[in-house]
């Protein structure tokens, strides 16, 4: 005796529900990822060159420093409850922040200073309590500036106590930031720069100026770990067809120093 089998219809609602709640899995699962691991930014400006140029895309690792209202990848407005699994950053870390003056902005610049510290730039050349950042020439190169042009600019590797080295760009001798009093940084806050020291509205320049000031460690977003993609923006004035030629691939997939 044979038995057949009767196909069973399924409803069209509950086909759509399993559908949506499979979406809204992935979904979640890519918020919670992006919020907790990890986050992608853009750089528009070059206030970090030589370290960072314009177009490069960066990837923000967030557990380094703990997770804060700043670290959702939205912006919401919440109570400020402080950090969980709080982290200071070292001194040398590259970090990605929610900018004081707006949140909804991110910016990225070089920590130098850490709560304590005592900060000055005399004549061009940082100074950490008391203590001089080295400074050893490294030939010329050509910092962008946010409209597509460019400017000679001297490079230097700036030597931090501690042991941490990077590049710097110096376009002027003694340009407007170059002398300032010295800034104790107090608990909770951090001194962070560009290393494009003559194009940077970092911590050396007041909020109602426009700069960052001294950064609540609750505005931290995370650390710039890698450079994952960069296109040269300056070729978007040229025909479409060579637009190609703008990836800098040399930049995929490097670390940020």
């Amino acid at each position: 005796m044979s038995i057949k089998k009767q196909a069973t219809a399924v409803p069209a609602t509950s086909s759509w529900r399993a559908l949506f709640v499979q979406f809204a899995a992935v979904v979640l699962a890519v918020f919670i990822a992006k919020g907790a691991l990890a986050e992608p930014f853009y750089v528009p400006s070059g206030s970090m060159e030589p370290t960072l140029l314009i177009g490069d895309a960066l990837l923000a690792s967030k557990y380094p420093y703990g997770y804060g209202t700043a670290s959702l990848p939205i912006q919401i407005s919440l109570p400020e409850t402080g950090r969980v699994f709080g982290e200071t950053p070292k001194r040398g870390d590259v970090v990605v922040f929610r900018w004081p003056g707006d949140r909804s902005q991110a910016w990225v610049k070089r920590v130098v200073g850490l709560p304590g510290d005592r900060i000055q730039m005399r004549q061009g050349q940082l100074f950490i309590n008391d203590r001089a950042a080295s400074l050893k020439p490294d030939g010329i190169g050509e910092a962008e500036d946010d409209n597509g042009g460019s400017e000679t600019a001297s490079r230097y590797i700036e030597t931090l106590p501690g042991g941490v080295s990077h590049e710097i760009y110096k376009m002027r001798d003694n340009g407007p930031l170059d002398n300032t009093p010295e800034v104790t940084v107090p608990p909770g806050r951090l001194f962070v720069m560009g290393d494009n020291r003559d194009n940077s509205a970092d911590s050396r320049v007041p909020l109602r100026e426009g700069g960052v000031g001294l950064l609540p460690t609750d505005n931290l977003i995370g650390r710039a770990d890698a450079v994952v993609g960069s296109w040269d923006l300056g070729i978007r004035s040229r025909p479409v067809w060579t637009w190609l030629s703008g990836f800098r691939g040399s930049r995929f997939f490097t670390a940020v120093r």
